[in-house]
C-alpha cells in the first residue's frame, strides 16, 4: 500500500497528547481545554511592548515568556499558538528564509516551552507573511503583477517550514496561507520524517479575507506592502468555497479544521460541523473581534464577562469545539472561579 496515497487513513497525530483527546471528546460544556491562547514572539528575546490595537496583548521576547505564562498555564491554560514577529526588515526577504531559520524565535521558543511546561500543548501558526519583505502569505512568480501567489513554490516553503517546527517539538502545526494542496504537502513531508503520528496539522480550512485582521497585521507586522490577499483567502460573500476548501484539506489528511473569523460567520461554523461531524472544529475569535468587544466593555456599552459567555457559547452553540482568543487568560479566570456559566 502507498501511504501517501492513504494520508488521510493516518489517524494517530491528531489523539497523542491529552488535550487532543479532549478535543476529540463530545462535549458541550466549555472547559480550558476549549480555549487556545495566541502569542506574538519577537525576535529580540528581552522585548516587552504593548500591541496600542490589541490592548492588554503584547509582544514578547523569549525571555519574558515563562513568567508571562506562569500564572496563566496556573490557571488551567492548555494550549498556546505561536507567531513570529520580525523587528529587522533586514531578516526578512521574498521566500520568508528566515521563517524556519534555527535562530528564529518561534524555533528556539517550541523546546523551551515544553520544558518550563510540560503539559502545555504547543501549537504553530505556519505562514509566511511575517517573514516576507512583501508581507504576503507565500512566494510570487518571478514577474510580480498582481496578488497571485506561486502555488507551487509557496506550497514547498510551507511544507519546509511546518517541517522546521515540527522537529524542534511543535505538537500542532497550523498553516494559515490558504494554498491548495498544502495540508498533504505537509502530511507527505512528515511521513518521510517520521513525524506523522507525533505532529497535529490544524488547517485554517476556511479563512476568509476578511476586515477583522487589521490588529494582527499590526501585532505581527505582517501587513501587505502592495495588493490585498484576496487571491487566496475566500470571498466573504461565500459558503460554497468555504465547504469545497474545507473537503480539500480533508481530503488531504487535516486533522482539526478551522473557520476564520468568527462571529461574522457562524453560518459556517454550523455548515462545516454539520458536513464533517467527525472532524474537531476550531473558531479564530480575531484581533478586529476581540478589539471590538474590549473598547465596547471599555466604553460601558456591556459588561466584557456577560458578552464573551453569550459569544463564546454561541460559538459552541454552531458547532465549534476549540476556541483561540486573546481573551483566554481573563475566560480561564472565570472558570476557574465559576464565573463563565450562563446565570
Amino acid at each position: 500500500m502507498n501511504d501517501k496515497l492513504n494520508i488521510d487513513h493516518v489517524l494517530q497525530g491528531s489523539y497523542f497528547h491529552k488535550t487532543l483527546r479532549q478535543w476529540h471528546s463530545t462535549k458541550t460544556l466549555v472547559n480550558a481545554s476549549s480555549f487556545i491562547f495566541p502569542l506574538f514572539i519577537h525576535e529580540n528575546d528581552d522585548v516587552v511592548e504593548e500591541i496600542g490595537s490589541l490592548p492588554g496583548i503584547k509582544r514578547l521576547g523569549i525571555n519574558h515568556l515563562k513568567e508571562y505564562l506562569e500564572p496563566i498555564v496556573a490557571n488551567g491554560l492548555k494550549t498556546v499558538i505561536l507567531f513570529g514577529v520580525l523587528e529587522n526588515e533586514k531578516l526578512k526577504d521574498s521566500t520568508g528564509s528566515f521563517a524556519d531559520n534555527p535562530e528564529s524565535s518561534v524555533i528556539r521558543l517550541i523546546p523551551l516551552l515544553k520544558k518550563w511546561f510540560p503539559g502545555l500543548l504547543v501549537a504553530c501558526d505556519v505562514c509566511l507573511c511575517a517573514y516576507t519583505n512583501h508581507g504576503h502569505c507565500g512566494v510570487f512568480h518571478e514577474e510580480k503583477l498582481d496578488s497571485c501567489l506561486n502555488r507551487e513554490k509557496s506550497v514547498e516553503r510551507i511544507a519546509q517550514v511546518a517541517l522546521a517546527f515540527a522537529r524542534a517539538g511543535a505538537d500542532i502545526v497550523a498553516p494559515s496561507d490558504m494554498m491548495d494542496g498544502r495540508i498533504l504537502a505537509i502530511k507527505n513531508l512528515l511521513q518521510e520524517n517520521k513525524l506523522l503520528n507525533k505532529v497535529s496539522v490544524m488547517s485554517y480550512s476556511a479563512k476568509f479575507a476578511s476586515s477583522f485582521y487589521g490588529p494582527f497585521r499590526d501585532a505581527a507586522k505582517s501587513a501587505p506592502s502592495h495588493g490585498d490577499r484576496k487571491c487566496y483567502q475566500l470571498p466573504f460573500t461565500s459558503s460554497g468555497l468555504a465547504i469545497r476548501a474545507t473537503q480539500r484539506d480533508v481530503e488531504e489528511g487535516a486533522d482539526f479544521l478551522m473557520v476564520k473569523p468568527g462571529m461574522a460567520y457562524l453560518d459556517i461554523v454550523r455548515e462545516i460541523k454539520n458536513t464533517f461531524p467527525n472532524h474537531p472544529l476550531a473558531i479564530y475569535q480575531v484581533s478586529g473581534e476581540y478589539s471590538m468587544l474590549w473598547h465596547g466593555a471599555k466604553a460601558n456599552a456591556f459588561d466584557l464577562r456577560m458578552i464573551l459567555i453569550e459569544t463564546i457559547h454561541s460559538m459552541r452553540r454552531a458547532g465549534a469545539d476549540i476556541i483561540i482568543s486573546y481573551f483566554t487568560p481573563s475566560i480561564l479566570e472565570w472558570i476557574r472561579d465559576d464565573k463563565f456559566n450562563l446565570n
